[in-house]
């Protein structure tokens, strides 16, 4: 089970939507939480060997910045689904995959500078696994940007 006190909920509430861009955002951080900048990195390190924290980073509009992004939907024999995902993920772009109990039963999300280069990458990866149902499934309207959950 997964420890997690009052302190790391206030950390996890913070950083998710407003993670400070300056020199030192730990310390920053660490400022409005009552706590000093080396607890606030070991917690945040704690967090991250649990797997609670997947990744800080940003988190940019693909097509503000010229690229387009999509969803993509793969029927893959239950035999191949660890190729297959494993594979997906070695491509540039690729933000993460998951199962679906569907007929097409692994999804990922795909970013890249066209569509016509996510095109070839979906053509790559159907040749280098076998899969041949991989369907393309852009935007056409965004609606919701934001997830925060407050812990």
């Amino acid at each position: 089970m997964l420890k997690m006190d009052e302190t790391d909920r206030a950390i996890l509430n913070r950083i998710q939507s407003d993670f400070p861009v300056v020199p030192r955002p730990y310390a920053e951080l660490a400022k409005g939480l009552n706590l000093n900048e080396d607890e606030l990195i070991r917690r945040v390190d704690r967090l991250k060997a649990q797997g609670i924290i997947r990744r800080i980073g940003g988190n940019f509009v693909p097509g503000r910045i010229g690229f387009v992004s999509t969803l993509c939907a793969a029927r893959v024999p239950a035999d191949k689904i660890e190729e297959f995902a494993k594979t997906v993920g070695e491509y540039p772009g690729v933000t993460h995959s998951y199962i679906r109990d569907n007929p097409y039963n692994l999804w990922f999300t795909f970013i890249a500078q066209s569509m016509k280069q996510i095109e070839q990458y979906l053509f790559e990866i159907s040749q280098k696994t076998g899969v041949k149902e991989i369907i393309n499934l852009p935007a056409t309207k965004v609606f919701k940007i934001k997830a925060h959950f407050e812990l």
